[in-house]
């Protein structure tokens, strides 16, 4: 097996090999992953910033129209957040593709060919984009209604044990709140999840947007528990990095006389607002090459899974490239598309093998 095979070894992955896989990568090319996944952190940073000081500022403003002023203040860095997360979707496509090839042929995972290939079918990535957006949005609405449905039922329960003793309404509660959570979470990232493949549907296999969407449903049978894995994990790091990073800023605060317990009273100044933030993103930075390269292999897995994806890369590898003939259609994709996304060279062909004598391997 070659050191291609070795690094990324196409086979099924749980939840927790796929973490590994992720991270592994992650650091094998941290600052290049860096590079690529800071662009659209850094345009959430922006808003994120706008909205803290706009927060701030409306709710001591003297007049009607420094509200509406800061109101609108308000609107813009929340349109900028979303701008952002739209454009994480769409540099995941590319980072997708980049991936791919490097398991075909071993090309090195670069910022520029991630962004060429987002470049080039942009105006359908960003379309898709708003359709997942707004499908999540939707999927964290019935996620919610899920939540409501739980605590209503066992809410009742509660209020009939609360009438027996005080500790079964306690214990109740705990129950309600837990039971809801989890059921919420399993609903969201059921719904959520059929979208998850759209961006790299559209850049690996060359599909149009709602071809992608009708393919990402195909694909995504079965992948919750994955999907929350890697979620959960995510943001345990994103947290667990901030806590880290957050202490320096803490420390500056408490030497300059700032009281923050939550029970201080006080609103935090400015600057220690900003400064969270800041320190926020930064976070996301860091962390959001994990979350990109685990969709990335997650997808890889589902194609390996469901359609022997592990055949068709070792096949791309090693034989030429299957020559085109007029009026002749494949049944078959090819591994990576070249026709809807940056030219995609292939090793060249070994030297013509007897039967006996090909491999695979």
């Amino acid at each position: 097996m070659n050191a291609i095979s070795a690094d990324l070894a196409l086979a099924p992955l749980g939840a927790g090999d796929l973490i590994d896989r992720a991270v592994r990568l992650y650091r094998r090319h941290f600052f290049t992953l860096i590079r690529i996944s800071a662009p659209p952190v850094l345009v959430s940073a922006l808003g994120w910033t706008i909205d803290t000081i706009a927060g701030r500022e409306i709710s001591s403003a003297g007049s009607s129209l420094s509200v509406l002023w800061y109101f609108l203040w308000l609107m813009l860095g929340m349109v900028i957040i979303l701008a952002g997360a739209l454009f994480s979707l769409i540099v995941m496509a590319g980072a997708t593709r980049n991936l791919v090839a490097h398991l075909l042929s071993n090309e090195p995972v670069t910022f520029r060919t991630t962004y060429l290939a987002v470049k080039s079918r942009f105006g359908p990535l960003l379309g898709a984009s708003l359709l997942v957006g707004v499908w999540l949005t939707f999927s964290a609405f019935v996620g919610l209604m899920a939540f409501t449905f739980v605590w209503a039922i066992i809410g009742t329960v509660v209020m009939i044990g609360s009438r027996i003793s005080p500790w079964l309404a306690t214990i109740g509660v705990i129950i309600a709140v837990v039971s809801g959570v989890v059921f919420a979470l399993i609903v969201f990232f059921l719904l959520a999840g059929r979208m998850a493949y759209v961006p790299q549907a559209m850049l690996v296999e060359g599909k149009t947007v709602f071809s992608a969407i009708g393919r990402s449903f195909s694909l995504a049978s079965g992948n919750v528990k994955r999907l929350m894995a890697m979620t959960l994990f995510t943001l345990f790091a994103t947290y667990s990095a901030l806590v880290v990073l957050i202490i320096p800023l803490v420390w500056y605060g408490w030497l300059n006389g700032l009281n923050l317990s939550p029970f201080g009273g006080r609103e935090s100044p400015a600057w220690f607002s900003i400064g969270y933030q800041v320190i926020l993103q930064c976070s996301h930075i860091l962390l959001a090459p994990i979350w990109m390269l685990g969709l990335s292999l997650l997808y890889v897995d589902e194609r390996v899974r469901h359609e022997g994806y592990d055949i068709e890369l070792m096949a791309a590898r090693q034989l030429p490239e299957m020559p085109t003939l007029p009026g002749v259609v494949s049944p078959f994709a090819p591994a990576l598309v070249t026709g809807r996304a940056p030219k995609f060279v292939a090793p060249l062909p070994r030297p013509q093998q007897t039967d006996t004598s090909l491999q695979l391997s």
